[in-house]
């Protein structure tokens, strides 16, 4: 069983952050990835490197995944998943995307699509609706 759970942004578990995944719109579409390896879709993110901030990841992984070349970045919340009694941590973020280049070609994306939700062929169901949710859930409560 997979648990998701969610803590305010500035959040600082015990345990090191390793994920920052980013909930990306330009427009009003939503920016989803396709790994070259997978023929899933997923929302853009990735893992933190050494001597990177959540944040820093954030933008990086949404620069190398999406092609994104302007755009404003805001933290959601910090969250844990817990699976099978292991738990990891990351950061959840929401970019509004003003520009798109090419996906460079250090990038592991094989494509992007603009979207109005999430399809169902995920790469991860059991974790990324959870924080698409959220992502809605914020923009709810700013009234954006």
């Amino acid at each position: 069983m997979t648990l998701v759970n969610f803590y305010d942004p500035l959040f600082i578990p015990d345990s090191v952050l390793t994920y920052s995944v980013i909930s990306a719109r330009y427009g009003s579409k939503w920016i989803l990835v396709r790994h070259q390896d997978r023929t899933t879709w997923e929302i853009p993110g990735g893992h933190i490197e050494a001597g990177e901030t959540s944040f820093e990841a954030a933008g990086r992984e949404l620069r190398e995944e999406t092609g994104a070349l302007k755009f404003s970045l805001v933290c959601i919340a910090t969250y844990s998943v817990t699976i099978d009694g292991k738990t990891g941590w990351g950061r959840l973020y929401i970019a509004e995307v003003f520009e798109i280049g090419p996906i460079p070609d250090i990038s592991e994306i094989a494509e992007i699509d603009l979207m109005d939700y999430l399809p169902d062929n995920l790469t991860h169901p059991d974790i990324q609706p959870h924080l698409f949710n959220k992502t809605i859930e914020f923009l709810m409560i700013q009234g954006l």
